[in-house]
């Protein structure tokens, strides 16, 4: 039988009694729907001790009676981070770590024919003695059933596991698990199938609960991440030629190597290019739906041109994972920690998510590698000699690192995976391999820079938010330039929630690429200008030069993905820019500076002769490059050269310069930027004194489907001129208001933070429509209309 979601009709307490265990909550109960969180928050300055509780959770289980001969299994994909289960009042099972499910056989506890209590007692406090608990934790630990819970109905004989083992060679074996008595007549029958086309694997008898299968499909096609296929392997058991079980797995021919001198996918070397990704929403932490996390997985594919992710610290819903492996996005996984490591106890437990992480997750081909120590934790060689042979007996098919923040560490694992911080604005993008690992024959790659080296908020002056673009292509291109370093992960997507010990004191670390609502800074344009879909072009400054001191702009930047950008001043053409540049040589779609404010204009404009023109622009647009109040010495000597050679006064070239570039109380100068690909423009950007500003959204889906439960649209916000450039210091207020079969998550009453916001929409469990209002005093009111299917 297919699963029973048991994602609706739940009560909710904060509080839980023992009386919850055999009764029903009664008035103090709240209706939830799963995922659910025990407490939504503030966007940010709250406490985390608002989500550390014991809460109750009640649902009512109708045990039809057609299930009396099967097995009926209940799984809880993720609570956080202590659930004990209770049905009709009696204790049958408990779950430590909120970052991996749990199964628990109920067939002998179910009265059938009849109502069931099921009751759950969940633990989210952080005085648990379970990883990541035990010291600090950078990243807030939400609460709650925040994942899905459901049945499924079992024959009394079973598949109860297919570990599904494809290559590149179009070779698949499979390790398989039957649960129940096994007699005489038992088989089981394996196929794959791609589209319309089927292919056999192997069937073969069986006499004992675990075997395995080999076979071979020809001219296979291989999973990478520029082409994703998946084909769909199906396992059947039968019992005397009829199917009495049936288990499904998507799979992916393809090879992985981490070699000494890089990473290899399917034989060819291949240089990954990711972001960490925490699992966290605004206002309600962990708990969001399928939609949203599949939004996460194409924000990084298809919108910041990633090809990997690196799950940081914790293993994460399986409907992400799902989505990287459609989309193509490589996935390093691990364990939950934060450089913490506890007692006897507790590292059992870490064991035990080794465990628990490679069962759940081993089929799934964007994976990768397995992450077995805890996050920057010390060398502990017991425990991770443990850690590390446990994951090669789950899953001899991938090999397994392990994130430090430690040179020359113990290496137990295969790979050496290390956060290497040492940009800092000034010295190199990354350390050479020879630097960090202790074994040269070993694989090594990075898997943090950035992040709390340069935070970085929406709203922070343009040249913050330039330096935190900067200073992620610096690190980009160094281990671009290093062939040894198999890639890297940036820290980090999105900002997030954060303890007190961390962060900006309102609870968020502003370390991301994009703010909590996947809302693009400058920095995603980094990483944006790789991907190939969509026409890329951002300009780091505007033309407002108060924005400077002695409005003097420094250093402009181009981000673009185009094979030449064309500026004009004021319509003239001023120049136009090949994308290369001697700062990021490495980098494929390097950043380039703008180094032209004027063209031949002082030549046309100004009478000078040709060379004393030429001379005096490249003096002019020196000059546009200085960020400083007062003139470094080698501008000063180029000013001294036009006086002494060409003539020219100290006071001219100032008035040139204020002309040209400073346009300090002159006639309103724009400029206007054509991103020129294949010799077509594909992007235009204007940048011109804002006369007006509107509210720009995108939605990620206007059409709520329910499936297994509700369903979440999210809307990002821009305010934004009338030129489509972000005003980034619009903060206004936004009345959120809804009719029909929506709501909202979080307040009816938001701000916009560097001119940034978002809205999450959800489905109420009615089919129908709704719509969704957005009203500001000086934006106007927007409405976008949602169709609700359930």
């Amino acid at each position: 039988m297919n699963r029973i979601y048991l994602n609706d009709a739940w009560a909710f307490s904060p509080s839980f009694k023992d009386e919850y265990i055999n009764t029903a909550i009664g008035a103090c109960a709240e209706s939830v729907r799963l995922p659910h969180t025990c407490k939504e928050v503030p966007y940010n300055h709250f406490s985390e001790c608002e989500y550390q509780m014991v809460s109750a959770y009640q649902r009512v289980i109708f045990a039809e009676s057609k299930w009396q001969e099967n097995h009926v299994l209940l799984t809880f994909e993720g609570v956080g981070h202590y659930a004990e289960v209770f049905l009709n009042g009696e204790r049958i099972g408990e779950h430590y770590s909120g970052y991996t499910a749990f199964t628990l056989d109920i067939s002998e506890h179910l009265d059938y024919g009849r109502d069931n209590l099921l009751c759950v007692k969940v633990d989210s406090r952080e005085s648990l003695n379970i990883p990541p608990f035990g010291y600090v934790v950078d990243y807030m630990t939400f609460g709650g059933i925040y994942r899905d819970v459901y049945l499924e109905i079992k024959s009394s004989t079973y598949i109860s596991d297919v570990f599904v083992k494809p290559d590149a060679t179009g070779k698949i074996e499979s390790d398989i698990e039957i649960s129940g008595e096994i007699g005489k007549g038992f088989e089981i029958r394996q196929s794959a199938s791609l589209g319309c086309e089927s292919f056999k694997i192997a069937d073969t008898k069986i006499s004992s609960p675990a075997l395995t299968l080999s076979g071979k499909i020809e001219g296979v096609k291989l999973w990478s991440c520029d082409t994703p296929t998946l084909y769909t392997v199906k396992t059947e058991l039968l019992q005397d030629g009829e199917v009495v079980d049936v288990h499904t797995v998507k799979a992916g021919f393809r090879s992985v190597e981490f070699k000494a001198d890089g990473f290899y996918l399917n034989g060819e070397k291949f240089k990954f290019r990711g972001l960490n990704r925490h699992q966290s929403y605004p206002y309600v932490g962990y708990a969001m739906p399928k939609s949203m996390q599949q939004m996460d997985a194409d924000v990084m594919k298809r919108e910041l041109g990633l090809n990997a992710v690196r799950t940081s610290h914790y293993p994460q819903s399986q409907y992400f994972i799902d989505r990287c492996d459609e989309i193509g996005l490589l996935v390093f996984t691990e364990i939950p920690g934060w450089q913490h490591i506890g007692d006897e106890k507790w590292q059992d437990q870490a064991l035990k998510n080794v465990e628990e992480m490679i069962l759940q997750y081993r089929n799934h081909p964007s994976i990768i590698l397995w992450g077995v120590r805890i996050n920057e934790s010390v060398d502990c060689e017991a425990l991770y000699t443990r850690t590390n042979a446990l994951a090669h007996k789950l899953d001899p098919t991938r090999m397994t690192g392990g994130v430090r923040c430690i040179r020359k560490s113990q290496l137990l694992e295969d790979v050496y995976t290390y956060n290497d911080f040492f940009h800092d604005g000034e010295r190199i993008g990354c350390e050479p391999k020879e630097n960090i690992t202790p074994d040269m024959s070993k694989p090594y790659f990075v898997t943090e820079y950035g992040g709390h080296m340069y935070p970085t908020k929406a709203y922070d002056d343009e040249s913050h938010r330039l330096n935190h673009a900067l200073r992620h292509a610096t690190v980009l291109d160094a281990i671009e330039s290093h062939p040894d370093i198999c890639g890297s992960f940036g820290w980090c997507l999105f900002d997030y929630n954060t303890h007190k010990d961390f962060g900006s004191g309102d609870r968020i670390c502003y370390h991301g690429v994009t703010d909590m609502f996947r809302n693009h800074k400058l920095a995603a344009a980094v990483y944006s200008s790789y991907q190939n879909d969509i026409p890329v072009l951002e300009i780091s400054a505007s033309v407002d030069g108060g924005e400077y001191p002695a409005s003097r702009k420094g250093e402009v930047w181009m981000f673009t993905n185009a094979d030449s950008v064309k500026m004009y001043r004021s319509g003239v053409l001023l120049k136009e820019y090949e994308i290369k540049s001697e700062r990021f040589p490495s980098i494929r779609v390097s950043p380039v500076l703008i180094d032209d404010y004027v063209g031949s204009l002082i030549e046309t404009d100004e009478g000078f002769d040709s060379e004393t023109a030429k001379y005096l622009s490249f003096v002019v647009n020196k000059m546009a490059l200085c960020a400083s109040c007062t003139y470094p010495s080698d501008i000063d000597e180029l000013i001294s050269i036009a006086q002494s050679v060409y003539g020219v006064s100290r006071d001219r070239i100032e008035g040139l310069y204020g002309k040209y570039i400073g346009n300090w109380g002159g006639s309103a100068v724009d400029y206007t930027f054509e991103a020129i690909k294949d010799g077509k423009v594909v992007k235009t950007v204007k940048k011109a004194a804002a006369n007006q500003i509107l509210l720009e959204y995108t939605c990620s889906h206007t059409n709520l489907c329910e499936e297994s439960s509700y369903d979440v649209a999210c809307v990002r916000l821009r305010a934004v001129d009338e030129n489509g450039n972000l005003c980034p210091y619009f903060a206004e207020p936004i009345k959120v208001i809804c009719d029909g079969e929506i709501g909202i998550i979080g307040p009816d009453v938001i701000s916009l933070r560097g001119g940034l916001g978002g809205v999450y929409v959800k489905s109420l469990g009615m089919s129908g429509k709704g719509t969704l209002t957005l009203s500001n005093y000086q934006l106007g009111d927007t409405k976008i209309e949602f169709e609700i299917k359930v």
